[in-house]
């Protein structure tokens, strides 16, 4: 399986691992006890079981930076459950999301289907209804506004990721050279 995901920046980075570590220290499910090196905060825009190259897919990570906002907790299934963050869908988000759908067609899953599409990051997994209520009485507003400035492929069968934006230089701006 295939999917490329969109990365926070470092302060909204921060500010979803400060989420999963109020979870872990309340004894609660949290992304903070995935301890693999590829575990951080980011939102999956599809997935797909064929993967076109990376040369395929850059042209519609384009207009990274995207400012956006964090919103509400969501919880997903049916039990047990995944606790998420809502992310605010803008133009520009649905606009990449909907280009590396077409691109990575066909996508795995209807929800990650162009229109079908829930965007949001995951703060907790496995979690017992008692567990949910215990956690959203931990959440706050949340973030807020964050800004998704970096994409990467995760190969889940390698369980191997690779940069698909060019990398920041140490004063914050990415580099033209890739």
């Amino acid at each position: 399986m295939h999917s490329v995901e969109l990365l926070l920046d470092d302060a909204g980075d921060a500010a979803v691992v400060a989420e999963w570590g109020a979870l872990a220290d309340a004894g609660l499910p949290s992304q903070a006890q995935h301890r693999g090196a590829s575990n951080r905060p980011h939102v999956t825009l599809v997935t797909s079981e064929g993967w076109p190259g990376r040369e395929a897919v850059v042209d519609a990570l384009a207009d990274l930076p995207l400012p956006t906002r964090l919103g509400a907790p969501v919880v997903f299934g049916r039990g047990p459950f995944v606790l998420a963050r809502l992310v605010v869908v803008t133009a520009g988000l649905l606009g990449v999301q909907s280009a590396l759908g077409g691109l990575l067609a066909p996508v795995s899953s209807p929800l990650v289907e162009p229109g079908r599409w829930v965007p949001h990051v995951t703060l907790g997994r496995r979690l017992s209804a008692s567990q949910v209520g215990e956690a959203l009485a931990l959440l706050d507003d949340g973030p807020g506004e964050v800004v998704f400035d970096a994409a990467r492929h995760w190969d889940s069968v390698a369980r191997e990721t690779e940069e698909l934006t060019p990398p920041r230089d140490p004063a914050g701006a990415r580099s033209v050279d890739g």
